[in-house]
C-alpha cells in the first residue's frame, strides 16, 4: 500500500525540488506542488516532477468567479493531476463548475479553513463561529456541490469524516510529536490525523528542512 504521506514541495527552484523528491520518493505517496512552485515553474515544472512516477497534488487553491475557475482548470487538464484544490468559500456554482470540467482521474477538493488561521482570524474577516463550525459548513457545501472531498486540519477531520463517510480528506499542517508548529495554529500528529479519518497527510518542513529528509520521511511513515 502506498504511503498516505504527500511531500509538500514549497520551493521555487526546480532542481532543489527534484533533488528532494528523489531522496524521499520511496517513503512518500505523492508530491504536493503549491503556488510558490507553480508560479516559478508552471506546466514544465509539473511535467518534470511527474517523471518521478509519484501522484501529483496540484495545490493552487483556485478561487474566482465560476467561469474563470472553470477555464483555469481546463488549462490545467493536460497536467492530469491526481488532486486539485479550489477554495470551498468560492461557493456552490464555482465548485460545481470546477468538478464538471476536471478530468475524470482528478479529485477536486475544497479548501475549508487554512491551518494558519484560528478563531480570531476568522472573526477579523467576518466569519462567525469557530474554525470547526466553518469547516463543517464548508464540508457540507463541498459535498452538495459534487466535490470529492476537502482540505481541513487534523482537529476537524474526525467530525468531517463522520458527516461524510465517503469523502476524501486531506490534512495539512501535521507535525511529529517533537516538531515545531511554525506558522501553523491547528495541528495534530500524523498518527492522530490518520486515526481520526485523514485520507492523506501533507507534510512539508518536518521532512524538507530535516538534515536527512529520507530518514525523516521514514520516521513519520513508521508512526502510521
Amino acid at each position: 500500500m502506498s504511503s498516505p504521506v504527500y511531500l509538500a514541495i514549497d520551493t521555487p527552484h526546480l532542481d532543489a525540488a527534484l533533488t528532494l523528491a528523489q531522496r524521499v520518493r520511496h517513503h512518500v505517496g505523492g508530491l504536493k506542488l503549491g503556488l510558490e512552485f507553480f508560479c516559478a515553474n508552471g506546466h514544465h515544472g509539473v511535467h518534470e516532477m511527474a517523471k518521478l512516477g509519484l501522484p501529483i497534488f496540484l495545490d493552487l487553491k483556485l478561487h474566482d468567479i465560476p467561469n474563470t475557475v472553470a477555464k483555469a482548470i481546463q488549462a490545467l487538464r493536460p497536467l492530469e493531476p491526481a488532486i486539485l484544490t479550489v477554495h470551498a468559500a468560492g461557493g456552490r456554482a464555482m465548485m460545481e463548475e470546477a468538478k464538471a470540467v476536471a478530468g475524470s482521474a482528478t479529485k477536486v477538493i475544497g479548501v475549508t479553513v487554512l491551518t494558519s488561521l484560528d478563531a480570531p482570524d476568522l472573526d477579523d474577516i467576518g466569519v462567525g463561529g469557530t474554525p470547526h463550525d466553518q469547516v463543517v459548513r464548508l464540508a457540507a457545501l463541498a459535498r452538495e456541490s459534487g466535490l470529492d472531498g476537502i482540505v481541513c486540519s487534523g482537529q476537524e477531520v474526525k467530525a468531517a469524516r463522520k458527516a461524510w463517510p465517503g469523502g476524501f480528506f486531506v490534512v495539512p499542517g501535521v507535525r511529529p510529536a517533537d516538531g515545531r508548529a511554525g506558522d501553523q495554529k491547528r495541528i495534530v500528529t500524523p498518527a492522530q490525523a490518520m486515526a481520526d479519518g485523514a485520507s492523506i497527510l501533507v507534510v512539508g518542513r518536518p521532512i524538507s528542512q530535516s538534515q536527512d529528509p529520507d530518514l525523516a520521511a521514514r520516521a513519520i511513515e513508521a508512526t502510521l
